[in-house]
């Protein structure tokens, strides 16, 4: 089984707020609160001693992604529904 590269996930504890699962390395949870100006991230992987340069821009590119993941999720859930 492949686990997919971003998921969508809820908790009733938090109603108000959506999380973006990143499950490859850096693996991360975002939490799209939609009370915030901007989201929060939870590093799962210890990165250091990585390049931090080259670390800086993956991570930016993979929140992008993860955005745009988020986002192409919501349209089709729309579509579902109509």
């Amino acid at each position: 089984m492949a686990i997919p590269k971003f998921l969508v996930g809820d908790n009733t504890d938090h109603p108000e707020n959506v999380y973006i699962i990143h499950t490859e390395y850096p693996r991360f949870v975002m939490d799209l609160d939609s009370d915030s100006d901007s989201d929060e991230v939870e590093w799962l992987d210890d990165i250091e001693g990585e390049d931090e340069t080259e670390l800086t821009d993956e991570m930016s590119k993979l929140l992008d992604e993860a955005n745009k993941f988020y986002t192409r999720e919501v349209e089709r859930y729309e579509a579902m529904e109509e």
